[in-house]
């Protein structure tokens, strides 16, 4: 399951999983477990929230992490 952190107009970041990668034909982003880049709750959201649906039009970027099998690919081996 992918970790973004979505980048939203006028607000904090917030990390959360996805099923799957946002196409640029999406018009929303359904974000599971959201959170701020700490990992503490988003005060507007309540307690008991798991799943929240942004529109793309609230957000400015996304950042994709790279999940525990990609940070193991070396990338550059210097000799």
């Amino acid at each position: 399951m992918p970790t973004l952190i979505l980048h939203i107009v006028n607000e904090d970041p917030v990390v959360g999983e996805v099923d799957t990668l946002p196409s640029p034909a999406d018009n929303l982003v359904i974000l599971k477990n959201p959170r701020k880049r700490d990992g503490k709750d988003l005060h507007y959201l309540e307690p008991n929230v798991t799943t929240v649906i942004w529109p793309m039009s609230r957000i400015t970027f996304i950042e994709i992490l790279p999940t525990s099998e990609e940070e193991e690919i070396i990338t550059f081996v210097r000799e």
